[in-house]
């Protein structure tokens, strides 16, 4: 009971699956709450471990995340850290995009977190944790047919610094936009493939290289540490300076 417990939306695959093993690393306990059971399954499978626990939630039913932090309590009795992960993404034409793929996208990416941080807000304010918001530089930069997926995350954005006001001084709210990040092997059985990438590819990132799950576990790590609790309403660019970078065609 005297670990500090991580939540990760989301958590069996990509870059919350990374973050997870990564505190894991540093013994703390760590829960998914998660929608994919064959990819919850398997990240159990594979941790094989008591300081883990897989929860089956879809982060935007307000009943499946009272559920859950009910479960992460009574598995492990505190909740120190919210990483609100869980994403999708319904890419279409404005003509091609119903109000019902427009919807479920702002669903799951930005009502999810509104309530995942609304049920964890005692616990975390009791002991004084912190929430991390995966935000993304879709937020600030588009490519076509993004318009749910950008909106959404313009609105974690938006909702991590709104959070941080209104939670301060006990929790603190930052959130992190990651880039390009290869996450092609941080995936379920039958998808992880490692992916290849082009000279160009790496190459048009200003730090050499496409991202990897590791860099965003890292910041992170760094953003639940007490000893950084001068750091709230925040967000992290993590994208190899790509959105710092003018191209001309």
């Amino acid at each position: 009971m005297n670990k500090k417990v991580i939540v990760v939306t989301g958590g069996a695959q990509g870059i919350g699956r990374k973050i997870v093993t990564h505190f894991l690393r540093y013994r703390w306990k760590s829960v998914i709450w998660e929608i994919d059971s064959l990819a919850g399954d398997d990240l159990t499978n594979d941790l094989n471990q008591p300081d883990f626990l897989n929860v089956k939630c879809n982060v935007a039913v307000e009943d499946e995340v009272k559920n859950a932090v009910r479960l992460t309590l009574e598995r492990f009795g505190r909740i120190d850290v919210l990483v609100n992960n869980a994403a999708i993404q319904c890419n279409k034409p404005l003509s091609s995009l119903s109000l019902l793929d427009w919807q479920k996208v702002i669903d799951v990416n930005l009502t999810g977190p509104f309530l995942c941080s609304k049920y964890c807000e005692t616990e975390l304010k009791r002991n004084r944790g912190s929430i991390i918001n995966i935000c993304s530089t879709r937020a600030f930069q588009s490519e076509c047919n993004t318009e749910a997926y950008s909106a959404s995350k313009g609105g974690v954005f938006s909702l991590t610094h709104a959070l941080a006001v209104s939670l301060g001084p006990d929790i603190r709210v930052n959130s992190i936009s990651p880039g390009w990040i290869d996450q092609s092997e941080e995936q379920k059985s039958g998808v992880a493939k490692k992916e290849f990438f082009s000279d160009e590819d790496h190459l048009q990132h200003p730090a050499g290289r496409i991202g990897k799950t590791d860099d965003i576990a890292r910041i992170a790590w760094f953003l639940s540490q007490p000893e950084n609790s001068f750091i709230t309403a925040q967000n992290f660019v993590v994208d190899g300076g790509m959105t710092r970078k003018m191209i001309y065609l």
